[in-house]
């Protein structure tokens, strides 16, 4: 990556008076969106492609969007036509940028189309400027509502200053960041692609060694059980309700009894469980709570597993004391490793999601838990394992560590980048856009 500081300035500039633009290369104008842009609102074009206006792509039809987006309901004539290289202000624009239209079709009439007056504005160039941050924070002195019902306000909005480089250098702009921002998003995705494919190992060898030991020529035999299938010679394969001394489910204070709550006792609810190790809860509960019986501490050093609703399954490692509600059921032991637990049942929840009855939604209840079979080597193996997956994991999570890292540089200068190039604060020559 070029050193940002390195690249060519402009010989003069000017203050522009507003601060989002700060100073301008003195031959750039300066004028009022008002001039520039208008708000245009055709309708009755039912026949038009239906368009989808997305934060990531811009507005483009509905079916280049992966995840097809739902289309705000009503009669298709009153949808607003937008063209190609017209620019749409949607309800998400306050935190994304204005979208660039890469094909004619037409949106719902929440969003506002603005079609440029002069011929001398070149989409292109303003496709960056519209979504650079520095253009996001001037759009913030825009917004009407609170909360999830702001929006932007082109009544307000067409009062801001807009900058106008020369054609010949809206075309060099553009066609700078349309190769190197490219370049940058090539460079992102290979290493998120790395990212994966270090998880993917690392949950391979997290696998292997909780289903199989570490040692790759030990004996194996036929477990008995289709899920399992072989194990080594010398493991046992036992009922959960045979190698945990309590299987326990969660429960939910009274709601609106305010003493139960915001207390010292940490208590969980599924999306916790996304963090995979527990150690402190944004929701805690009252000690009174648990005097009352609204809820039970479970002990620290054990497992939690969410048992019903969209997220069952979901596994993690309670590290400390702690309570939890009636969709999370914990398992301890007082003669197994824990954490070897954690990554034992983790490896086999998608297995529990498979082999349970259930009509709609999926259920784990504590007598399917009680009966579930796992394998299950003795203290000390699952002891030795779980040193040795502390030790690889810990590999892989400062590799992909560093990996997000590079990720986050390459995101901050892809954005610096387009903010000095739009505002004029580096000067994009014809040698840098044939580099």
């Amino acid at each position: 990556m070029e050193r940002l500081a390195l690249m060519p300035k402009y010989e003069d500039y000017v203050d522009s008076g507003v601060e989002w633009l700060g100073d301008l290369p003195s031959h750039w104008d300066a004028v009022k969106m008002k001039f520039l842009f208008k708000d245009t609102s055709m309708k009755n074009k039912p026949n038009e492609t239906l368009l989808s206006v997305t934060q990531s792509q811009g507005v483009v039809p509905r079916e280049w969007v992966e995840n097809r987006m739902v289309m705000p309901s009503g009669n298709l004539e009153s949808f607003k036509f937008i063209a190609k290289g017209d620019f749409a202000i949607s309800l998400r624009s306050f935190e994304g940028g204005l979208e660039y239209c890469h094909h004619d079709g037409i949106i719902s009439p929440a969003y506002t189309v603005l079609k440029t007056k002069k011929d001398y504005l070149l989409a292109g160039y303003y496709k960056y400027l519209f979504k650079s941050q520095t253009f996001i924070s001037e759009l913030q002195t825009s917004i009407v509502g609170i909360r999830e019902g702001k929006n932007i306000s082109y009544e307000e909005l067409q009062y801001s200053l807009l900058p106008i480089p020369a054609e010949e250098e809206q075309t060099r702009i553009a066609n700078f960041l349309d190769k190197k921002t490219a370049l940058i998003d090539e460079a992102i995705s290979i290493k998120e692609q790395q990212i994966s494919l270090l998880k993917e190992r690392k949950q391979i060898i997290i696998q292997q060694a909780v289903t199989q030991g570490l040692d790759p020529n030990v004996p194996m035999k036929d477990s008995g059980v289709d899920w399992i299938g072989k194990v080594p010679a010398h493991w046992e394969v036992k009922k959960m309700k045979f190698i945990f001394d309590s299987i326990q489910t969660g429960t939910t204070p009274v709601t609106s009894e305010p003493k139960y709550f915001d207390g010292d006792v940490d208590w969980y609810n599924p999306k916790d469980l996304n963090a995979g190790y527990l150690d402190k809860s944004e929701k805690t509960i009252s000690e009174l709570a648990i005097k009352h019986g609204q809820a039970k501490i479970f002990p620290g050093d054990s497992v939690l597993i969410v048992g019903i609703g969209a997220t069952c399954g979901k596994t993690a490692y309670l590290k400390s004391s702690s309570a939890f509600n009636q969709q999370i059921t914990g398992f301890s032991s007082r003669h197994e490793n824990a954490e070897f637990m954690y990554y034992l049942i983790s490896m086999y929840s998608s297995v529990m999601l498979k082999v349970a009855n259930y009509t709609t939604l999926p259920i784990l209840n504590n007598e399917f838990f009680k009966h579930f079979l796992l394998p299950c080597p003795s203290k000390i193996e699952q002891d030795r394992i779980v040193g040795f997956l502390r030790i690889e994991t810990l590999k892989f999570e400062k590799t992909i560590e560093i990996q997000l890292q590079q990720i986050e540089r390459l995101k901050e200068y892809k954005t610096t980048l387009i903010n000095s190039a739009v505002t004029g604060k580096i000067k994009i020559t014809p040698e840098m856009v044939e580099q």
